[in-house]
């Protein structure tokens, strides 16, 4: 009933990144809803070199339509030069039936 649903898994560098970009995303209407989680630690290879990093978290709630136009306003607003963005498919007949209505009328194409 709710296909085509998805969960967009974002890292930025600070908090406030995470707010400018999740305040472009919900007013450009290509998502219902963003959570923002701060204080993520990452550690990964980088050009051969670990690295050590505070990040915050951005998931991001939409319509598989939305996905690439996120995707391209994530790489031209973010700081970093490859950007996580990382689409997670929502089951169609797990959660909430009246909360996945509602993802999908605010997030699918009107």
């Amino acid at each position: 009933m709710h296909k085509n649903l998805r969960i967009l898994y974002i890292t930025t560098e600070s908090v406030q990144q995470a707010e400018d970009i999740g305040e472009l995303i919900v007013k450009d209407e290509l998502a219902a809803c963003v959570n923002i989680i701060p204080g993520m630690k990452s550690i990964y290879r980088w050009e051969g070199d670990i690295q050590k990093d505070n990040e915050t978290i951005l998931i991001v709630k939409t319509h598989i339509s939305k996905v690439q136009s996120i995707t391209n306003l994530v790489n031209d607003a973010h700081t970093y030069e490859c950007p996580c963005v990382i689409s997670l498919n929502i089951a169609e007949d797990e959660g909430n039936e009246k909360y996945l209505k509602w993802l999908l009328k605010e997030s699918s194409n009107r």
